[in-house]
């Protein structure tokens, strides 16, 4: 039976590590590896004295010791990741190992494993197309609180843009606010391949990646919480995604509060028209992911 796991470098709140945890590991995950960016985080502590995640979490902060380990910190958080999942994956372990941010949760429409399974041998990454949890106040909290998750509007849905995202729609030209490159799965035991965050590279060069597998989503709260976007929105528009997109940036740099306000209730709160859009062709996932109750679980194990 294929073995699967996870990598993530994360900063997050026990509460939302825990829904992470316990939903890849209902998923079926065998492995999951968490490195804790801040070395002081008092989190490894909190999950280590949880019973149901003994011998399925292995959990890492990332102190002196361990980058001396690994030749040195890098100063980008981008390149910290990518250390710390080479790490991960040049551990023995499972058959294949997922690098994925904790904010990210894979869904999948038969058990991931199988998936995996299925796969020619030749092939050594699969990829998860990824869809962004929208912003809906009426829903009770449950940990990472959406119900609707709208997928990419790339060229064979360009005409859903305009109706979607309405006069922004020339600043998210794939309709996505964080990235549209979805996440993959590495086969384990490559020679030379080194992960990245949204790909790897074998010996220098970037690996050719296949198409997303149309059986693995990866769902993507990014920015579901108006308080918390907008709490992050510093930090993203001048060492995140965003300072990746000139024309985002610069209307987010200089906008006025209320501009701000206007731009969150147009590209992340769906209309009943802008749901039925997306839902006929085929851009909206629609589900619950019941975290709460699959923590409560977790931890009474």
């Amino acid at each position: 039976m294929i073995r699967w796991g996870l990598v993530a470098t994360v900063k997050t709140p026990v509460e939302k590590l825990l829904a992470f945890l316990a939903w890849h590991l209902d998923l079926g995950a065998a492995r999951i590896s968490l490195y804790f960016d801040d070395p002081d985080d008092p989190a490894p502590e909190v999950l280590a004295a949880v019973p149901g995640l003994a011998g399925k979490v292995v959990l890492t902060p990332c102190d002196e010791a361990h980058w001396r380990r690994l030749g040195g910190r890098p100063e980008r958080h981008q390149n910290r990741q990518a250390k710390n999942a080479r790490d991960a994956y040049r551990a023995a372990g499972p058959d294949w190992i997922g690098h994925i941010d904790a904010d990210e949760f894979l869904w999948a429409e038969v058990p991931v494993a199988q998936i995996l399974a299925s796969l020619p041998r030749e092939q050594i990454m699969c990829r998860a197309e990824p869809f962004e949890a929208m912003h809906d106040p009426a829903l009770p909290d449950d940990i990472y609180t959406a119900s609707a998750f709208r997928g990419a509007l790339k060229p064979r849905h360009a005409a859903l843009r305009r109706p979607v995202l309405g006069e922004f729609a020339g600043m998210l030209p794939e309709g996505m606010l964080s990235h549209a490159a979805g996440k993959a799965f590495f086969r384990a035991g490559i020679q030379g391949l080194s992960p990245r965050l949204h790909g790897a590279f074998i010996g220098g060069e970037r690996l050719p990646g296949p198409g997303f597998d149309p059986r693995l989503k990866l769902l993507h709260f990014h920015a579901q919480d108006r308080a918390a976007w907008a709490a992050a929105l510093p930090f993203r528009l001048t060492r995140g995604a965003y300072q990746y997109h000139p024309e985002l940036c610069a209307f987010l740099s200089g906008a006025s509060p209320a501009q701000i306000a206007e731009f969150y209730d147009e590209t992340q709160v769906l209309t009943p028209a802008k749901t039925a859009a997306l839902r006929e062709a085929g851009r909206l996932m629609e589900l619950r992911l019941d975290l709460a109750a699959r923590v409560a679980r977790l931890t009474a194990r």
